[in-house]
Formats: C-alpha cells, sequence, structure tokens
C-alpha cells in the first residue's frame, strides 16, 4: 500500500490528526509547529529552545526522540477511521549527526497499515542556516484503537 495514493477513510483527518496531536499536554508544552499533513505524512517543526538542549544550539536526543515518535504516531493517524485513535507500542530513534540548528523538522510517514497494528518511520533533520542535516530516523510501531466517546465536563 502507498499511502500518499490512498485516500484516508475520515475525510476531516488533517484537522482530526492536528487537534489529536495537540490535545496532548506534551505537544503543548513543546511548542511545535504542525507544518504538514497528508495522508500517511505528518510533518512538525520544533524551534530552539534553551530547555531542549543540552549546549548552546545544539538539541538533547530527547526531545528528538519525542518528535520522530509523534510525526511518526500522526503519520499513522491520518489513515485511520473516523474515532479511531492512534498509540506507540515502541519505537527506535538512531542518532544520525549532531541536532545543531535553529530548528527541528521531523517528517513522519506510514510505511504498513494495518487494522490493529501499523509501522510508521520519522526521518528527524536539524536546520541551520536554511540547510538541513539528516540527524536521527526512527521506526515505530503503532497501536490502533477505537476511541471511546468524549465525556463533557
Amino acid at each position: 500500500m502507498s499511502a500518499s495514493s490512498c485516500t484516508p477513510p475520515n475525510p476531516n483527518f488533517i484537522e482530526v490528526t492536528k487537534q489529536f496531536l495537540m490535545a496532548m499536554p506534551i505537544a503543548q508544552h513543546l511548542g511545535f509547529d504542525i507544518t504538514d499533513v497528508a495522508p500517511g505524512r505528518f510533518e512538525i517543526t520544533q524551534p530552539f529552545r534553551r530547555e531542549l538542549s543540552f549546549r548552546e544550539n545544539t538539541f538533547q536526543a530527547g526531545p528528538i526522540g519525542t518528535l520522530a515518535d509523534m510525526a511518526a504516531a500522526c503519520a499513522g493517524a491520518t489513515l485511520l477511521p473516523e474515532g479511531w485513535a492512534a498509540s506507540t507500542v515502541d519505537y527506535t530513534l538512531k542518532l544520525l549527526a549532531p541536532a545543531v540548528g535553529e530548528k527541528l523538522v521531523a517528517r513522519g510517514r506510514v510505511l504498513k497499515l494495518g487494522r490493529t497494528l501499523s509501522v510508521a518511520a520519522a526521518d528527524v533533520f536539524s536546520v541551520l542556516n536554511g540547510e538541513e542535516t539528516l540527524c536521527a530516523t526512527a521506526l515505530a510501531t503503532i497501536r490502533n484503537y477505537q476511541s471511546p466517546p468524549s465525556i463533557a465536563p
């Protein structure tokens, strides 16, 4: 299956996936931007913040992994039916280069969509003076599940 050539079963997949991610407290805390959404694809941009670094202008591994995880899981969520959500079962992150720059860009993509489990990947690039450097790659297993209805407070 080519994720980019399929039609998501939920016609509102862009807004639903954005809302799904931005409802998470950690997503709100990190202060990133969702910069691209397409069937089976999801991109997050994280501006540099000192508290996400281990030295000046260099992102620490934790935020890199978090962005990769979120980009991969949300790529999978774009292809789910209405009322379904995705949750990471596991992911492996490989750090390839120092993440030096003014921002990170994480690009998630679906590799295999399944009913219960999907496999997705994400590449993370550090951006310095407009030039992207691949600094990490991740492979993630995503559990697809029917979301319980929201209970209004």
